[in-house]
């Protein structure tokens, strides 16, 4: 999978080559060899396994020490063969000519993309068409009473009168349900919750074993780089709204305190039992018991944010009741001391990142190691934020496999939830934090809501681009999602910004989308994490492959799984099932 195979064959007599290769998305990486090409007298030539994810450049040298004779920039296709001919032009045989021929043309691997698109996009086209048919008085009726004939004679027959009559079964109950519930809840945030953790399902299980459904190598962002922080962001979002509500009917501060401390206390030891999983192989080993992982950040996250806000709330600051010098930053201004300790914070992130001695690594190194910046810090992965981890938790307790481990052959072990990114991990739920605090304070006036939440997408946008410098790799500081580097925080902030704007517009303001059907795990957060990461290796949520090398397969399986989930969570919340910490 992901590979093509490729023959070099030389003309050249007397001499051998070697074949060296350089991914594009290898940031100031050296070249790895490939083979070595013996003469057009010695051999019918040489194979390698070239990598089709991303674009190549080969370098083909002599044998003789710095000889390059030729330097090609391709991108091969899956399952493809292909042929490198090496020779000297008739006219000139000291001119060397390299080409590529396609020997086997490689397959389209993303056409099961396309394939899947077009099948849930049928789905989708057929609800909408039952829902609108539906719609149709005598229809429904009629529908209602084959599934439940007696149920509707009953209505019948009753004080309602005749179906008929506007007052009878014309009106569906899932929008008196909404209407009644959306004074209390908002749907949109748990819409962008439940969105976030089933794209985070889909990943996890695999993502078909599509690179850009996998977390990308270093710098850079991909589909399953976003689905974290939103989760995050929309986390902090719920703070400040449902501790406003527990305040606001009247829990005391201590008791309040008791359910944060112990539901990050539960968040943690989840985490934990989650992130070592032994199920038939024996005892675990606490010698490798990893101790990071995404609950366990999520629960320190928690922690620091929901007592901060709890430490620093005021009465009727996050109702918009405080007279205010300046009405604009009354969302803001109220809640000035929390604003100085996340960026305190955010200058202890700095400091450590940047000044911090890390042995055998230039100060301030936010590199990969491995082959990275060509090989010269192979043991410097992720700089202070690596050496941090190893430091005080031991390698033996982070993660082992971090996503640079292929791509820039890396040695050493990183893990992407350690100590250091919690600290830009806080400052994403603070700005979801923000979210809820907007929310709060311009309560029921929609456009203000908007307004601001499109303000602070654009402040963050224009953060990150002078952070980054609109480049993947020459910015002060890249988009990171293994380092949650500041600026990942940031453009992860301008994104969610957007898209809980549109949901809020389209779920909450004008009613156009249910939330359907993300609606539903987002109630069941918890319980839907947990479940696929526990029941991840059983059926029907993994099978045996017929062919273990193809997209399509793998594709199948891990939307089957998603959305089995989904299915899942609808039929929980149709039993008024939910698991909450």
């Amino acid at each position: 999978m992901d590979e093509a195979l490729l023959l070099v064959r030389s003309e050249l007599p007397a001499q051998g080559l070697r074949l060296a290769a350089r991914s594009a998305a290898c940031h100031r990486c050296s070249y790895q060899l490939l083979a070595v090409v013996p003469p057009s007298d010695g051999g019918p030539g040489a194979t390698a396994v070239v990598d089709t994810q991303h674009p190549l450049s080969l370098l083909l040298n002599g044998s003789r020490a710095g000889s390059e004779l030729c330097k090609i920039q391709y991108h091969f296709g899956e399952f493809g063969n292909y042929s490198l001919v090496v020779k000297t032009l008739s006219t000139n045989a000291k001119t060397i000519f390299c080409d590529i021929v396609i020997n086997e043309g490689p397959i389209n691997s993303y056409l099961p993309i396309l394939f899947a698109f077009l099948v849930y996009s049928g789905i989708l086209a057929i609800l909408i068409i039952c829902r609108l048919v539906m719609k149709i008085g005598p229809v429904r009726n009629w529908v209602y009473k084959k599934l439940n004939p007696r149920e509707t004679d009953r209505l019948i027959n009753s004080e309602l009168g005749s179906p008929g009559t506007a007052d009878a079964i014309s009106s569906d109950p899932s929008p008196r349900l909404w209407c009644a519930t959306s004074r209390q809840r908002l749907r949109s945030l748990d819409t962008f919750r439940g969105l976030s953790l089933i794209i985070m399902v889909f990943v996890n299980y695999g993502g078909g074993k599509y690179w850009f459904f996998k977390h990308e190598s270093w710098n850079g962002l991909t589909v399953a780089d976003l689905v974290f922080p939103w989760f995050v962001f929309i986390m902090g979002t719920s703070v400040a709204l449902s501790l406003s509500s527990m305040l606001r009917w009247g829990s005391s501060k201590q008791k309040v305190l008791g359910k944060i401390l112990w539901r990050s206390f539960l968040l943690i030891l989840l985490g934990v039992i989650v992130v070592n999983p032994n199920y038939c192989l024996g005892a675990l080993s606490w010698e490798n018991l990893r101790i990071p992982g995404v609950l366990q950040r999520l629960g320190l996250t928690y922690l620091v944010v929901a007592a901060l806000e709890l430490l620093f709330t005021r009465a009727g600051a996050d109702s918009g009741t405080l007279e205010m010098s300046c009405p604009a930053l009354q969302d803001v201004l109220p809640f000035w001391p929390q604003w100085i300790f996340i960026l305190t914070l955010e200058v202890i992130w700095l400091c450590l990142t940047f000044l911090l001695p890390v042995p055998g690594c230039p100060r301030g190194y936010l590199g990969p190691g491995g082959i990275g910046d060509f090989g010269n810090y192979p043991n410097c992965t992720g700089g202070a934020a690596g050496y941090i981890d190893r430091l005080v938790l031991g390698e033996k307790h982070i993660y082992q496999h971090p996503s640079c481990n292929v791509l820039y052959q890396t040695t050493v072990p990183y893990d992407p939830e350690g100590i250091l990114g919690t600290i830009n991990t806080i400052l994403m739920a603070f700005l979801g934090l923000q979210a809820g605090k907007i929310i709060l304070s311009y309560k029921d006036q929609h456009k203000q809501i908007m307004s601001r939440f499109f303000i602070w997408s654009v402040v963050m946008g224009v953060i990150s681009a002078i952070l980054t410098k609109c480049s993947k790799e020459e910015g002060f500081i890249p988009i990171n999602k293994n380092l949650w580097s500041t600026s990942y925080v940031t453009t992860m902030s301008c994104f969610a910004f957007i898209l809980l704007l549109l949901m809020y517009y389209l779920v909450d303001v004008k009613r156009l989308w249910s939330g359907t059907p993300f609606f539903y795990p987002g109630m069941n957060s918890i319980l839907v994490y947990i479940g696929h990461e526990v029941f991840e290796n059983y059926f029907p949520f993994k099978w045996k492959m017929q062919d273990s090398q193809s997209h399509a397969e793998h594709l199948t399986q891990n939307l089957t799984a998603t959305t089995l989930w989904v299915i899942i969570s609808y039929i929980l919340y149709k039993k008024k099932i939910f698991w909450k910490i």
